[in-house]
């Protein structure tokens, strides 16, 4: 099946590196072209470079804040104008906030809105018309896993709450757009070895309880090379070790953007 993915094009957010580059390399493996977009241009131009060069497929780097409208109304028009159509949307961009509520930054919670969940959402209405007039398409959510639980996670009461939303609205995107032969699938991954969790230090002392990008990277691979009349809706990728199986995350934790 992944043949039928050859000469397609993809857009693929926080691509210029951890899971968001991990990803776009799956894509450019399948021979799918490729836009794939982060906040600064020149680590995202050495990425687009290294895939072009390794896989063959072309590859746009376009600098894009997903918490600005207008730069993701850019990232979408520059993709028209490059490949003259956009297949797959695979939506990565993230930020982490980890606190206990009460200690949370209250500007944290705006952050966490407009990347978590609204720079999804709004990339999804930008490109969803082409996919309409296509009848066909694949919209691919980077949730989390730690949805999985309920309670979710302490010390991740935002972020959590914000993916849970995400995660339901990708379940009804799917009953809602599947006659337009448009597919939506939400990957929900365990702790995984990226920047992200490299600071969370009592979570990631011990390495067997993270996951590396590639069996994320699988899980992307069987959504889009999957038969036509085939929709994987939700994709758990969890380490058989991971602290998301129980909502006991430590309170006491190096918050990752310092």
């Amino acid at each position: 099946m992944g043949q039928m993915m050859k000469g397609k094009t993809a857009i693929v957010t926080g691509a210029s590196r951890g899971i968001g580059k991990a990803l776009a390399c799956s894509a450019a493996g399948l021979g799918i072209n490729l836009a794939i977009a982060a906040r600064q241009y020149e680590p995202l131009k050495a990425a687009a470079d290294d895939i072009s060069a390794k896989y063959g497929v072309k590859v746009l780097p376009v600098a894009a804040d997903v918490t600005k409208l207008e730069d993701l109304q850019n990232l979408v028009k520059k993709t028209r104008e490059e490949f003259g159509r956009i297949d797959i949307l695979i939506n990565n961009a993230g930020v982490s906030s980890q606190y206990p509520f009460q200690q949370q930054p209250i500007e944290d919670f705006e952050k966490l809105v407009y990347t978590n969940y609204l720079g999804y959402v709004r990339m999804i209405r930008l490109v969803i018309e082409d996919m309409i007039k296509n009848r066909s398409g694949a919209v691919i959510n980077m949730v989390s896993g730690s949805t999985l639980c309920d309670p979710i996670p302490r010390n991740f009461l935002v972020y959590s709450s914000l993916k849970v939303g995400l995660r339901a609205f990708s379940k009804g995107l799917f009953w809602e757009l599947r006659d337009y032969g448009i597919k939506v699938t939400s990957i929900l991954p365990g702790v995984t070895d990226t920047d992200l969790t490299g600071k969370l230090s009592d979570i990631t002392a011990d390495a067997s309880r993270l996951m590396s990008t590639e069996a994320i990277e699988n899980a992307v691979k069987f959504a889009l090379t999957v038969p036509a009349n085939v929709c994987p809706l939700e994709i758990s990728v969890i380490n058989q070790q991971t602290p998301w199986t129980a909502p006991v995350i430590p309170f006491k934790q190096q918050h990752p953007g310092k």
